[in-house]
């Protein structure tokens, strides 16, 4: 009886564990093994816990100077990860994107963020191809008001709190940037992108509290997004020992909150499913997607979604989305057109202030704008040159996203090419290529290839906006989708793209929102302040002083002179 009792309890065991010793055995025989690169801090944490300040102390550039283009840190329980700025490297791991999709536990953590795993975000293969929609660049440009005016109100709303400063006796005004461009690319996104109103900035400036929110589904996302945000070790555990997600309890609030998103993302995809079937009975015919189409030009973009999903309905019906994959679309559209934005919008007003004598000239062109063109809009912007260079530099030297993460699913691993010089590996022998197994981790560090200086010269860490006027030429081979920056990832897909479909939009709603405030405002910051990155999805800022605070941005404003 004895025994087998003991056979049991070790089959149990076994069958509990066997997830996890299977891992073991992977990183074991993995041939990233025999790559170089920083030693382990511990051992269930590898070097994880020094690269939560990576981007406060340029750990990334100094592993690259020790260790060269590509080497291995390691990740829990002491598995190897690469890690590698070669570009054609990156070029062929981003380029492969069905064959190197996200791992689990990242597209884990972005479905509790973005409420499934139906979501562009998480979704992959055949499934995310029919998700990729055709946001034309002329029906972005028809969304241009919806930025035009949340410009032009967050620029008044902060006037009004410089002029009661002056009241006062104060000549400028303290204002938390990042806050209050949350705020207003909140509001621009419900708009944009599904047609719901958050009143966020207009809520925000009328309170006593605006810190708190009147809308429940700006509290349910916000809910969500913060605690997909937090890191916990129980997380990982569930990916190596799947018997422990059956313990999974989300919070009260958190199951709240989903059902907030839930029921109030069905009544809006209810609504643009009547709407189009309305315009279909009128005489819509089914073509989406083409430049200047009448039955997408000035619809936010879930419109065109589910416009797209009903043209695909008589072709075949795994063509066509699904309600619960068209639901995962509106908080994924808050998490990337929200979040993203305001970070990218917040270090570019932060780039500015720490050089102001490229805020003075950035003022001075966008006011010749208005001497050349007699109405500013969109397209008289575009042919800004300096704000083009400003944007360029700000989303080189500050990613809103400073990382990504891939997994090799190749069948029988992959020789991953390098560059022409190719790599040495921890014995000092050269490799022309990088062998790795199945399911072999790669981290494709985006920041550190915006930032490199084998890449863009010494001077590679210094916002320089004027260097957009020649880059070097080595730059052409980093695989951008833009201007040769990593920021929206790859612009050169082979098998699959997981490039930000939305990059024309964010570059819009930039553009505008930094015409309307530089031309009028003055920004400054107190120079005593430091101000570093925390990194958790997205970068955000604080100050070193007071990290109790959470997250800021303290700027100074003021009406900006007209000379």
């Amino acid at each position: 009886m004895l025994p087998l009792i003991s056979a049991i309890v070790l089959a149990a065991v076994l069958w509990l564990f066997i997830p996890f010793l299977r891992l073991l055995s992977r990183q074991w025989l993995s041939p990233l093994r025999f790559l170089p690169g920083p030693p382990s801090q511990s051992f269930f944490m590898g070097n994880l816990a020094e690269m939560h300040e990576q981007e406060n102390t340029n750990l990334i550039a100094n592993w690259e100077a020790k260790y060269g283009s590509t080497f291995v840190y390691r990740g829990f329980v002491g598995g190897c990860r690469l890690m590698t700025t070669d570009p054609v490297a990156v070029a062929h791991i981003l380029g492969n994107a069905y064959e190197y999709p996200k791992p689990d536990f990242v597209r884990d953590s972005l479905a509790t963020m973005a409420a499934g795993h139906d979501g562009l975000l998480t979704t992959e293969g055949e499934m995310h191809k029919k998700q990729t929609p055709a946001f034309t660049s002329s029906h972005i440009k028809s969304l241009a008001p919806i930025f035009w005016d949340h410009a032009l109100q967050l620029r008044d709303i902060w006037f009004d709190l410089a002029s009661n400063s002056e009241t006062i006796g104060h000549s400028s005004t303290r204002v938390d940037a990042l806050i209050w461009l949350g705020r207003a690319t909140l509001d621009v996104i419900g708009l944009a992108g599904f047609g719901y109103s958050f009143h966020s900035l207009a809520h925000a400036h009328t309170q006593a509290l605006p810190s708190e929110s009147s809308d429940e589904l700006a509290d349910a996302f916000s809910t969500i997004f913060s605690t997909a945000r937090k890191f916990r070790v129980m997380t990982i555990l569930q990916v190596w020992f799947p018997w422990l997600r059956r313990f999974r309890r989300n919070s009260a609030v958190m199951v709240q909150a989903q059902e907030t998103m839930r029921r109030i993302g069905l009544g809006l995809i209810d609504r643009a499913t009547k709407e189009a079937v309305d315009d279909e009975k009128n005489g819509w015919k089914n073509e989406t997607g083409i430049e200047g189409d009448k039955t997408t030009m000035g619809r936010d973009l879930l419109a065109v979604l589910i416009r797209s999903s009903l043209s695909q309905r008589d072709a075949t019906s795994s063509s066509s989305m699904s309600t619960s994959e068209i639901l995962s679309q509106i908080s994924t559209f808050l998490a990337a057109g929200h979040e993203t934005t305001a970070s990218a919008l917040n270090w570019c007003l932060y780039a500015l202030v720490k050089h102001p004598d490229a805020q003075i000239k950035l003022r001075q062109s966008l006011r010749e704008l208005e001497a050349d063109f007699r109405s500013v809009d969109d397209n008289a912007i575009q042919k800004c040159e300096f704000l083009d260079w400003v944007v360029r530099e700000s989303l080189r030297v500050h990613a809103p996203v400073t990382s990504t993460m891939r997994v090799c699913m190749r069948e029988g691993g992959d020789d991953i090419p390098v560059s022409r010089d190719g790599y040495r590996d921890k014995y000092g022998s050269l490799r022309s290529s990088i062998p790795v197994n199945k399911h072999d981790i790669i981290s494709v560090p985006i920041q550190a290839i915006n930032k490199s200086k084998d890449l863009w010269g010494e001077d590679a860490g210094e916002f320089k906006p004027e260097r957009w006027a020649s880059p070097p030429e080595r730059v052409k081979s980093i695989p951008g989708l833009y201007s040769n920056i990593l920021t929206f990832l790859n612009g050169n897909p082979i098998d699959g793209n997981r490039a930000c479909i939305g990059y024309k939009f964010a570059l819009i709603e930039m553009k505008i929102f930094l015409y309307v405030l530089v031309k009028d405002i003055e920004f400054s910051i107190d120079p005593a302040l430091v101000i570093e990155k925390k990194v958790n999805v997205v970068t955000r800022p604080f100050v070193k002083s007071e990290p109790h605070l959470g997250n800021q941005m303290p700027l100074y404003i003021r009406p900006a002179t007209k000379s």
